[in-house]
């Protein structure tokens, strides 16, 4: 669960956004509409049976983590793939890795020194009281646990960039054949998400088979969740195909039918929804919630979370590009700071819930208050660095 070690960083810049012709609003306000939903997550997984942290739980919360889990990493890298390839294009590759260090390597290096560890001496202080942040802090860096937390999602996109640089030093046009889906998405969306749905099916099942949910490759800081690792990079070349060539003529053209077909994606993502419940109870009530669960209900859940994952996509992307609302929204007014949002916002969720645990609230009224302080407060911290001289270049 992405309480652990699961999370992301808001397609963050990931890449700028299109510049071609006006800047993509609706783009905007999916990236950093995901970034309030990552927040809204850590808000809320304590108090569910996924990751039950707190004396205090509330059912609904599992629907909501259930979701967010099957979900939005993948979309996060989609979004972030966007603008891979003409950034790639435009730039030489020393010009290309120098921004990407700077943008995600050193707030990656930064954040696992000072945020991860802040965040983790909350859950420590739990089990030994008496435990300064300094020992803490040495135990993490030097002989470990030293998790990486939500900003796994940073380096691991670091090491996307890089592969796709080397990938279009190799050939420019090896995003040919998914942009071509994606010119045919325009008018028929169900074309693109048969692709989506294929390639990432066939990347991620047999690795579930092999690795399981709960293996994670682990080196210090730098992790990820090995039986996610390829269904991420292939929605970020997905990603990155879409956006390589006639942007504003296929699948996220405001002017195609997925915007018009808004509501239709909204019944397509709840069908694999509800079935993943089906299987989870089928887990726990009938297999009896065992340690090691057999090949076939791995099949059978991957296959359902692939096409969740591949619906709701398409439904969000959606909604943004139907959306008229002139701005500035909120979204709007949070964009420029969505990603430093996301990099700081970790600790303060934690401290937060570490002071609420004592309490006698529902798990309600404990989330919200989370949620609405962590907003807030990752909000306005992200606004102070940003004024710092050149931290707006990196976060």
């Amino acid at each position: 669960m992405i309480t652990m070690s699961h999370s992301a960083t808001i397609g963050a810049d990931a890449q700028a956004a299109p510049r071609s012709k006006a800047r993509n609003f609706s783009l905007d306000r999916a990236r950093t509409f995901l970034t309030l939903v990552v927040l809204l997550h850590h808000a809320v997984i304590p108090y569910t049976h996924f990751g039950h942290t707190d004396p205090a739980s509330f059912a609904g919360f599992d629907m909501i983590v259930l979701a967010t889990d099957s979900f939005f990493m993948a979309m996060f890298f989609f979004l972030s793939g966007l603008f891979t390839w003409p950034g790639i294009a435009r730039k030489a590759p020393s010009v290309f890795l120098r921004d990407r260090l700077l943008r995600l390597g050193l707030p990656f290096a930064i954040a696992a020194l000072t945020v991860i560890p802040l965040a983790y001496y909350a859950i420590a202080l739990r089990a030994e009281p008496e435990l300064t942040f300094a020992a803490f802090w040495w135990k993490t860096v030097t002989a470990g646990p030293w998790p990486s937390g939500p900003i796994w999602f940073v380096w691991v996109l670091l090491a996307f960039d890089l592969t796709a640089s080397l990938l279009y030093r190799i050939s420019a046009h090896l995003v040919d054949p998914g942009n071509r889906v994606s010119l045919r998405g325009f008018e028929q969306p169900a074309v693109f998400w048969l692709m989506l749905v294929a390639v990432s099916g066939i990347v991620y099942l047999p690795a579930l088979l092999y690795f399981g949910t709960n293996k994670w490759f682990e080196f210090g800081p730098f992790s990820v969740q090995a039986s996610r690792i390829l269904l991420y990079f292939s929605y970020f070349f997905i990603g990155a195909s879409v956006g390589s060539a006639n942007f504003d003529r296929g699948i996220l053209s405001a002017d195609g039918q997925l915007p018009k077909q808004r509501w239709l994606w909204v019944i397509v993502t709840l069908i694999p929804y509800c079935l993943m419940w089906g299987m989870i109870y089928i887990k726990r009530e009938i297999l009896g919630n065992p340690d090691h669960l057999p090949h076939w209900y791995h099949v059978f859940y991957g296959t359902f979370l692939v096409l969740f994952s591949a619906s709701i996509l398409l439904a969000i992307l959606a909604f943004f590009l139907h959306s008229k609302a002139p701005g500035p929204t909120l979204l709007d007014r949070m964009q420029a700071d969505a990603y430093g949002i996301f990099l700081v916002h970790y600790p303060i969720a934690l401290w937060i819930q570490y002071a609420l645990y004592d309490y006698e609230l529902p798990a309600i009224v404990k989330a919200a208050i989370g949620f609405v302080l962590t907003v807030i407060l990752s909000w306005g911290l992200t606004a102070v660095l940003r004024k710092i001289p050149g931290a707006s270049h990196v976060l």
